[in-house]
């Protein structure tokens, strides 16, 4: 089920009402703690409808995931050996890690070495698996790991209620493409009763709103534009790749950022506070700032359960330099079993190098561009450009099919010269171009705030012009276009 179906548009409000009616009227002979319970208890039963709807055998999967890292910190709370505590984090780690090895790597570790071996003469032949891989893996998984780590640290108590450790790993606006939730964060907003909260709500719809503008008008739209530039079919000039590259940089934005904008609304409604997970990147000055805007649940993660483990920037530069390309690598292992995406994270881990070696790489950690003011400075608008371009060169190794294409693809746009306009006449540009504008200078125009449709007209006419001219723009443009791109990872 995807937010942009129609059986989710029948699936919410149902959810939404059951929900409110066991903690109001309906159960008010109950007590606090049970009619919480319940809440919770639904909360997982509408989760893993949504999940199950892709696959039911996801649910095995995730359920073994869940109570094994409940389990799991338990365990580590109260035990008194520090020996056992370290044993159980580190068994948690390997099956967990185990399983997401073999339902998303195994084929692509098998056939590397594969490779490997053929190098040197030997003739390998692994035994292939067809292994579906589970929607959103990559990010439950995650967020249960993290918590048997923080309840090792101390930083989380161990939870004894199963139910609402479950609605923490499930809960479905954020299950399959994050954000990856902390526990400190998640997990207390389960073991307390939630009321409804009107102000809340409709900020959350208007969040939500923003998202499925994002997603289906702006990302679906670009989609539509890059997978024509970038077909077999396509002129493939420079000026058409380079076309292609920016259509799918604001693709991929919108896509990833729309979805995190309706999760984080549709779990308002709820009474449920998520963690940001975009802080508009494109306005990003250097490409320290771009990571600490971008999938900032992500980056925080790796930040703070392996760079910071592994020594981060203490040790000297060699250890930092080396740490950085560690978390680079993996972060792009992550988002998929290619090695396309390992080379996007060590495009940005050399993009990292000059900050490093300056020591401003916490440059603009604080603050926002353009503070103040309505328009950037020149000096601004150099940085972001210069940030976007490295971005968006990222992107050629994320989009492609295999590394050979996506330096092809580099090689036209810088050295090919070639500026034939046959291409762009029938991507549909202008209607792009117009609709991404419109989201770029609303984002930049809320910049200050959370996202980009925090600010609103206060006239309740104009507001509810602005609400409708969304909202037709979105069921205009709904024409069953793309997949979120990150439910693959």
């Amino acid at each position: 089920m995807t937010f942009d179906s129609l059986i989710f548009a029948l699936f919410l409000p149902i959810v939404f009402s059951v929900y409110w009616l066991i903690y109001y009227p309906a159960s008010k002979r109950l007590s606090d703690a049970r009619r919480l319970w319940l809440q919770n208890f639904f909360v997982v039963a509408a989760s893993y409808i949504f999940y199950g709807w892709w696959d039911w055998r996801f649910l095995i999967l995730i359920t073994f995931t869940a109570l094994w890292s409940w389990c799991s910190g338990l365990v580590i709370e109260k035990s008194s050996s520090d020996c056992m505590r370290k044993s159980v984090v580190a068994l948690a780690l390997v099956v967990n890690f185990g399983i997401l090895g073999i339902f998303k790597y195994y084929g692509f570790f098998a056939q590397s070495a594969a490779a490997v071996l053929s190098v040197f003469g030997f003739q390998a032949h692994f035994s292939s698996l067809s292994i579906i891989l589970p929607v959103g893996i990559s990010f439950y998984t995650f967020q249960a790991l993290s918590y048997v780590i923080d309840v090792r640290r101390g930083d989380v108590r161990a939870t004894r209620d199963p139910v609402a450790f479950l609605a923490f790993v499930s809960f479905f606006p954020q299950l399959v493409a994050g954000p990856i939730e902390r526990a400190a964060n998640l997990l207390p907003q389960f073991l307390r009763p939630r009321k409804f909260d009107y102000s809340l709500a409709a900020d959350g719809c208007r969040q939500a709103l923003w998202g499925f503008f994002k997603k289906i008008v702006v990302a679906d739209g670009c989609a539509d534009a890059a997978n024509h530039l970038f077909g077999a079919n396509a002129a493939h000039s420079s000026i058409s790749l380079f076309a292609g590259l920016l259509a799918f940089s604001f693709q991929i934005y919108g896509d990833f950022s729309g979805y995190s904008d309706i999760a984080i609304g549709i779990a308002k409604l709820f009474g449920i506070n998520l963690k940001r997970n975009f802080a508009f990147p494109y306005f990003s000055r250097n490409i320290g700032e771009f990571w600490r805007r971008w999938h900032i649940s992500l980056t925080t993660w790796f930040k703070d359960y392996l760079y910071i483990p592994l020594g981060g920037s203490r040790g000297g530069l060699a250890r930092t330099v080396r740490n950085t390309f560690i978390v680079f690598a993996v972060s792009g292992l992550w988002h998929g079993a290619k090695w396309t995406f390992v080379l996007w994270g060590l495009v940005h881990a050399v993009a990292f190098l000059p900050l490093i070696l300056g020591k401003t790489n916490r440059r603009f950690s604080g603050g926002i561009v353009a503070e103040g003011r309505i328009l950037p400075s020149l000096r601004e608008c150099l940085q972001m450009a210069s940030t976007f371009l490295i971005v968006t060169i990222g992107w050629a190794f994320f989009r492609a099919e295999n590394a050979l294409q996506a330096f092809l693809w580099l090689r036209e746009i810088f050295f090919g010269f070639d500026f034939s306009l046959d291409s762009l006449h029938s991507a549909g540009l202008p209607n792009v171009v117009f609709w991404s504008a419109i989201m770029v200078a609303c984002e930049w125009l809320n910049r200050r705030e959370q996202y980009g449709f925090s600010r609103y007209p206060r006239n309740i006419v104009l507001r509810f012009a602005v609400y409708l001219m969304l909202i037709a723009s979105v069921f205009t443009h709904s024409s069953g276009g793309s997949k979120f791109i990150y439910f693959q990872f």
